[in-house]
C-alpha cells in the first residue's frame, strides 16, 4: 500500500469531474482502494473520494472513528434520503477551511463491496454525513458549494489551535 498524493483547490482537473462508473473489479481497484485507505487514516479523514486521489472513478472509503475495519463502496447511489441537520464540515482537499452546511440525517446508500457483493447502507448521523460528502465528490461537488453565506465559512487560524475558526 501507498499513500496517494492528496488533490486540492483550486486544482479541480479532477475535483470538479463527475467520476466515472468503475466496470470491473480488478486487482488495480483493489489498489486504488488500499491507497485510499491508507491515505484516510494518515489524513485523520472519516472518509475519500477517489477523485481527491486523482482518481475519477465511484469509489470511496469510510472509516468511523468507533469503527475498526474501513469500508469501501464501489459505483454507490444515495437511494434515500430523510431528515435535516446543520452540521460544520471540513474537507482534505479544501484545508484550513470549514463550513456549516444542511445535510441530511438519514440516507440509504447501494454499491458493490470490494469483492463486488451487493451492500446496501442504512447510515444516521456522521456517517450520513461522511457518506453525502463522499458521494458529493464523485459528482464534482464540493462541500463549499452547499454554504449559503460566506458568515458560514470559516478559516483556521493556525495561531490560535485547532478549534478556532476566524470568519473570513
Amino acid at each position: 500500500m501507498a499513500v496517494r498524493a492528496m488533490h486540492h483547490l483550486p486544482d479541480d482537473s479532477v475535483l470538479r469531474r463527475k467520476a466515472k462508473r468503475v466496470p470491473k473489479i480488478d486487482s488495480s481497484i483493489q489498489r486504488i482502494i488500499d491507497g485510499m485507505i491508507e491515505t484516510m487514516k494518515q489524513s485523520s479523514g472519516v472518509g475519500l473520494a477517489a477523485p481527491q486521489v486523482g482518481v475519477s472513478l465511484r469509489v470511496v472509503v469510510l472509516q468511523m472513528p468507533d469503527d475498526e475495519e474501513s469500508t469501501a463502496i464501489i459505483n454507490p447511489e444515495i437511494v434515500k434520503r430523510a431528515g435535516e441537520q446543520e452540521v460544520t464540515e471540513g474537507c482534505l482537499s479544501v484545508p484550513g477551511y470549514y463550513g456549516e452546511i444542511k445535510r441530511s440525517e438519514s440516507v440509504t446508500v447501494k454499491g458493490l463491496d470490494r469483492q463486488g457483493k451487493a451492500i446496501r447502507i442504512k447510515a444516521i448521523g456522521l456517517m450520513a454525513q461522511a457518506l453525502e460528502h463522499e458521494l458529493d465528490h464523485l459528482n464534482g461537488i464540493l462541500y463549499i458549494d452547499h454554504i449559503e453565506s460566506q458568515e458560514k465559512l470559516h478559516k483556521i487560524e493556525p495561531e490560535t489551535g485547532a478549534g478556532k475558526v476566524r470568519r473570513e
